[in-house]
């Protein structure tokens, strides 16, 4: 039985890998150049840096009021990831007809809004995939394999978006691949395989849950004390993780407007290419790695080191005098990134009890969700401005005093969970 418990698992893992990979390839070459394409039909910054901010809060909303909860409630997993990917192919072809409409009417403003509008209606009921795919891979993994898993599977995700980034330059044509719905139909396309893989999944989750029930219940659910210390513990870290993903993420636009400034680095288009190429294989690199050292060293030694390069990189990056300096740094903020990103997800699973994994995973993929557009929008976008346009600071300084805030929030939210999460005692999680 054990034997064959085993074979199920590599199973599973062979279709998440898969299901991750093709997601991530989908996302590369949907979002590679919708921001372009929306600035093309709007001409306003504003609105196209809306794309990422409502696509958060439509995650979040559908996440916490509606999928975490049927997720625990009625042990959905694979049917919610089958159900999101069904939902989101019809409304990818619905939210095209509706746009090419609109691009026919020559009302190409009004076409950009539809996309906004309609893809942050659409991620609220394709966040119910979000849920079931968090909850699934903990049910799957063990506190000893999770951090190794999880791990892997960023790292087979950043492959698939360099793989959809590639894609995207060739399919964009200059935004014709979204005019004339070339993009849309390639990504209906792999979420009609990502649901035929997670239906494949489901049935394998189903034989080893079989297989493996009384174990499984014997193992899962702990103490109700230690139960209650390792939700409190696990609150305490979503709100250090709140502080320190919008600190380290607040300054991404600012950071793209930094690189080409005239009086710094004044990197030319293929160099910047370079140095953001160099944070996604920093995340590469810290999504192989991490997760495994996690698992044999400990959650929390990693995550500090996550923090301590979160905090150190934003310094360096005004006394970055070349691109390949700049490189290398921005190469260590895409592993920190990655560390806190794949062995925080660990941490969590190990934390969260088998009955809340819906509802208390779903929190913590609405703080990781910051990293998509708010932080930025809310908080570095505003900071610079104020130094430009109310003090009168040149942008370079207004810039660098930016990424010198960017590690001052960073640093209270690790003092945050050094207070209150490093410092307890709990047997639930690994330390």
């Amino acid at each position: 039985m054990e034997k064959h418990a085993h074979t199920v698992r590599k199973g599973i893992f062979l279709n998440l890998s898969l299901f991750q990979f093709i997601t991530f390839v989908r996302r590369g070459v949907f979002y590679t150049f919708m921001i372009n394409y929306l600035f093309d039909l709007m001409q306003t910054v504003t609105y196209t840096t809306l794309l990422g901010t409502l696509n958060m809060f439509g995650s979040a909303l559908g996440q916490n009021l509606l999928w975490g909860r049927i997720a625990d409630k009625y042990r959905l997993r694979t049917k919610l990831v089958i159900m999101g990917e069904s939902i989101a192919a019809v409304a990818y072809f619905l939210a095209y007809i509706i746009h090419k409409s609109l691009l026919n009417a020559q009302a190409n403003f009004a076409a950009g809004l539809s996309l906004i509008f309609g893809l942050s209606l659409l991620e609220f009921f394709w966040s119910m995939s979000d849920v079931g795919w968090a909850a699934l891979l903990t049910d799957v993994t063990t506190t000893k394999t999770r951090g190794g898993v999880v791990g892997a599977l960023n790292f087979i995700a950043s492959v698939g978006r360099m793989v959809g980034i590639t894609f995207a330059g060739i399919l964009y044509m200059d935004s014709e691949g979204f005019r004339q719905g070339t993009i849309f139909y390639v990504v209906i396309a792999m979420l009609i395989i990502t649901t035929t893989t997670m239906w494949i999944t489901s049935r394998s989750t189903k034989e080893a849950s079989l297989k493996e029930k009384d174990a499984a219940t014997e193992a899962t659910y702990p103490p109700s004390k230690a139960t209650s210390e390792s939700t409190r513990i696990y609150k305490w870290f979503l709100a250090s993780l709140v502080i320190i993903v919008i600190g380290m993420t607040c300054i991404s636009q600012v950071f793209l407007l930094f690189l080409p400034l005239e009086n710094g680095l004044n990197a030319s288009d293929p160099q910047m290419s370079l140095i953001l190429t160099a944070w996604t294989f920093g995340g590469m690199l810290a999504s192989l790695s991490s997760g495994w050292l996690a698992d044999r060293f400990g959650r929390v030694k990693l995550l500090f080191t996550g923090f301590a390069l979160g905090i150190l990189t934003p310094l360096l990056y005004g006394a970055a005098s070349t691109f390949e300096t700049m490189a290398l740094v921005y190469g260590l903020n895409g592993v920190a990134f990655w560390i806190i990103q794949t062995v925080g997800f660990a941490f969590a699973g190990d934390l969260i009890p088998e009955d809340k994994r819906g509802r208390l995973l779903s929190r913590y993929n609405t703080v990781m969700a910051l990293s998509w557009g708010p932080a930025g929008l809310l908080v570095g976008g505003p900071m610079a401005d104020f130094q430009i346009q109310s003090l009168g600071l040149p942008r370079y300084t207004a810039y660098a005093n930016t990424f010198y805030a960017s590690a001052a929030i960073v640093t209270l939210g690790t003092l945050l969970f050094t207070a209150k999460v490093a410092t307890s005692k709990t047997k639930e999680a690994k330390f």
